[in-house]
C-alpha cells in the first residue's frame, strides 16, 4: 500500500462516536438533529455537537457532519443558522447533496470543507470535476461504480479532489439511496432520513377478484425477497481500493450499535495498518467483521453486479455483547458495566481498542460492594471480573450465541 487510506466511521450518538474514535477511526461522520439522512440515529443536539467535536479532535480525529437531505422551502430557511452553528463547533467538513445547501455552506460555513454526498450520485469524471470547480474538496462516489470506473474518475479529475467510497455496510436497492418507495408506502421520506426500508419486505401477489389469497413472487427458485440487497464488505480488497486512487473508505451504519462501530472500525484499522506497514494481514481482523450483525456479504459493485439475496431479510447475529470494561488495573482486575447476563464458567471473548481478541472463562466476579457474584443480572450494573491480562477501557466482553431471527 503506497499510501494509508483514510478510515471514516459512523457516529450515531456520543457513545458510538467514542467507540469509533477509540477503536481507530481517522474521521467520524455524524449529524445534527436536522438535515441528516438518518433521523432514527441518536444524532447530536446543538449543545452536544461542540462536545463531540472536542472529543474527536482531542484524539486527532476529524468530524464530518451530514447536511445531505433534500430540503423543501420551509426547511431551507433554517439552514444558514444550522451551518453557522456547525462551523462554530469546529466541524471539519460538511457532507452535502443539495446544490442550494452546498452554496449556503460556502457562505455561512466557509471554514468547513465541502464534501459531496453519495446522494448526489456522482458517477463520472465530468460530474466529479464540476463539483471540484464549484468548491468541493471531496466527492463521495455513487455506490454503483466499479473499481475500473473509480480509477478512471481518479485519472481524469484534479489530483487535489479527494475521492471517498463506501467500503462496508448496508447497501440500498435504489440508486445511491435516492428512493421514493418508502415515502409512497409509509409516508416516511428516505430523502429526509426516515426510510422504512420497504425493500426488505417479503412481497406476494394478490389477484383483484381473490382478496386475501396470496401468491408467492419469485425472482428465481430461491425466494421472494426480490428487492433485498446484501451487505458490502471490502476488508479483503483495501489494496485494490488504494490502487484505484480512493482516498477514504466509509463504513456505513450511523443507526447501528456502538458495538458495531467499534468492531468494524477496529477490524479495518488493523488491516489498513498492516498493509501500510508491509506486514501480512492478521486473519483475526478479517474474522472480526463476522462478529457483528450483518446480512450476507458481497463486494458491492466494485467487481460486477452484487446480486440480490432473495431468501430472507434477516441479519446474521452470532455474537452478543455481555459487558463493557470501564477500567482495569495492571493485574487485570476489570470494572465492567453489564449489557447482557453472563455466568461464572461462561466461555467469553475479550476485544478492545488496539487489543487482539482473546478467549477467557468467566470467573471470580463481585458486585460493587465486593460481594462474590456468580451471575450479574441487572443491566448497567457495575461488577468486577478478573481478566488474564490488563485491557484498556471500552474493551468488550462478548460470547458466541445465535441471535439470528428464525
Amino acid at each position: 500500500m503506497t499510501k494509508k487510506i483514510e478510515l471514516l466511521s459512523p457516529a450515531g450518538d456520543m457513545e458510538r462516536l467514542k467507540m469509533a474514535v477509540l477503536y481507530g477511526a481517522d474521521a467520524v461522520y455524524l449529524a445534527g438533529t436536522d438535515f441528516g439522512m438518518r433521523s432514527f440515529a441518536g444524532n447530536f443536539t446543538p449543545e452536544e455537537m461542540p462536545e463531540a467535536v472536542r472529543f474527536a479532535h482531542d484524539h486527532g480525529v476529524k468530524v464530518h457532519v451530514t447536511v445531505n437531505t433534500m430540503p423543501r422551502n420551509n426547511e431551507v430557511v433554517n439552514l444558514p443558522d444550522h451551518l453557522e452553528r456547525l462551523q462554530d463547533a469546529g466541524v471539519d467538513a460538511l457532507i452535502l447533496a443539495d446544490l442550494g445547501a452546498f452554496t449556503l455552506a460556502g457562505k455561512y460555513a466557509p471554514r468547513c470543507q465541502r464534501h459531496i454526498s453519495t446522494q448526489q450520485s456522482v458517477a463520472n469524471y465530468e460530474c466529479a470535476q464540476a463539483w471540484y470547480d464549484l468548491g468541493a474538496s471531496r466527492v463521495v462516489l455513487a455506490r454503483e461504480l466499479s473499481l475500473g470506473e473509480i480509477a478512471e474518475i481518479r485519472r481524469k479529475t484534479s489530483p487535489e479532489l479527494e475521492i471517498e467510497t463506501f467500503g462496508h455496510g448496508a447497501m440500498c436497492v435504489s440508486y445511491s439511496g435516492r428512493c421514493l418507495l418508502s415515502n409512497y408506502m409509509t409516508g416516511r421520506d428516505s430523502n429526509r432520513g426516515a426510510c422504512a426500508q420497504p425493500c426488505r419486505y417479503q412481497y406476494a401477489l394478490m389477484e383483484e377478484k381473490r382478496p386475501g389469497e396470496y401468491f408467492p413472487v419469485f425472482e428465481d427458485e430461491k425466494g421472494t425477497y426480490i428487492l433485498n440487497s446484501r451487505d458490502m464488505c471490502m476488508i479483503d480488497h483495501l489494496q485494490e481500493l488504494t490502487d484505484a486512487g480512493v482516498d477514504c473508505i466509509k463504513i456505513e451504519g450511523r443507526a447501528k450499535s456502538a458495538y458495531y462501530a467499534a468492531i468494524v472500525t477496529g477490524a479495518y484499522r488493523h488491516v489498513i495498518d498492516d498493509l501500510a506497514a508491509g506486514r501480512p494481514v492478521d486473519p483475526v481482523w478479517r474474522d472480526e467483521v463476522e462478529h457483528v450483525s450483518h446480512r450476507i456479504y458481497s463486494t458491492g459493485f466494485y467487481f460486477g453486479e452484487p446480486g440480490q439475496y432473495t431468501e430472507n431479510s434477516r441479519y446474521i447475529r452470532d455474537w452478543q455483547i455481555c459487558a463493557k470494561v470501564l477500567e482495569c488495573d495492571e493485574k487485570g482486575l476489570a470494572v465492567c458495566s453489564l449489557n447482557n447476563k453472563l455466568r461464572a464458567g461462561d466461555a467469553l471473548e475479550v476485544v478492545g481498542p488496539d487489543t487482539r481478541p482473546f478467549p477467557i472463562i468467566a470467573g471470580n466476579m463481585a458486585d460493587a460492594e465486593g460481594n462474590p457474584l456468580d451471575e450479574p443480572r441487572t443491566p448497567q450494573m457495575r461488577f468486577t471480573i478478573r481478566l488474564p491480562k490488563p485491557v484498556p477501557p471500552h474493551s468488550i466482553l462478548r460470547r458466541s450465541v445465535d441471535l439470528s431471527a428464525k
